[in-house]
């Protein structure tokens, strides 16, 4: 273990939690955009604790025109009902969709609720279709629209609604940043992230994403399973992945068919 291994897990962090903004602000919006707030922002069930807090700020700083929390239950919903059991006392989070939990999470900690909750969903594939299909049957069209999904799966959100929606401005926020160091001759994180994962479990979610996002006959791009857009992986980012592999592999996480449509 030494520091070479946290500047690698580092290296797909910051790729895949992709953020095309500083900040979710009008400001910002304006500054990038010529916008002040974008059509719809939604908020993937699948991120840790912190997307709640990012979806709460963003709806005070009035940064879209309407407000969707999307995730039914998947690969991360029992971890998601642990954590909304402690931070909220008294919430009963047995078999609460993850659009559900943040719903109830908004609504403790800031008083707040969004315009919709899709229920259904079970991977970034149907977040996506079902998100669409949810727009549409309530009437809500967009040119614009902000996703925050937990920072490992952020670009691959990203390129699925690409894949859909080639036309629309799609502005990235990942839920949160983290940043990976050695200590104790350990892999920990340099600050603390309301609800975070185990640096193991995040670590799973970094290496899984390199395959699925990659355009081959075994990636999930237009030249194998077609369930998103194209990706440009940097070099830097698979030399990184290949390295980290070589010691981590095991650590690759397979997608589960339970949750597969």
């Amino acid at each position: 273990m030494d520091t070479k291994t946290a500047e690698r897990f580092n290296i797909l962090g910051s790729f895949l939690g992709k953020r095309d903004v500083p900040e979710l602000t009008a400001d910002t919006l304006q500054e990038k955009y010529g916008f002040r707030a974008a059509d719809v922002m939604v908020l993937f069930g699948g991120s840790i604790l912190a997307g709640g807090d990012v979806l709460a700020q963003a709806m005070r700083n009035t940064i879209a025109k309407k407000y969707v929390i999307a995730g039914g239950a998947g690969h991360t919903t029992d971890t998601l009902r642990l954590k909304m059991k402690e931070a909220v006392p008294g919430m009963n989070t047995d078999g609460m969709t993850e659009a559900e939990l943040f719903s109830g999470y908004l609504q403790y900690k800031y008083h707040l609720q969004p315009d919709f909750l899709e229920c259904r969903s079970t991977n970034c594939g149907n977040n996506i279709t079902y998100l669409l299909d949810l727009l549409e049957e309530k009437g809500v069209s967009f040119n614009s629209i902000i996703l925050c999904q937990d920072a490992p799966m952020q670009l691959r959100m990203d390129a699925v609604l690409r894949k859909y929606e080639p036309d629309k401005i799609i502005i990235n926020y990942a839920a949160y940043t983290a940043e990976l160091v050695i200590k104790d001759d350990r892999l920990e994180f340099k600050k603390d992230t309301a609800g975070m994962w185990m640096p193991e479990r995040y670590i799973t979610l970094l290496m899984g994403e390199i395959p699925r996002l990659s355009d081959t006959k075994e990636g999930y791009g237009p030249q194998g399973k077609k369930f998103l857009a194209h990706v440009g992986i940097p070099e830097e980012v698979y030399l990184a992945f290949t390295e980290l592999k070589q010691y981590y592999g095991a650590s690759i996480r397979n997608a589960d068919p339970l949750y597969a449509s």
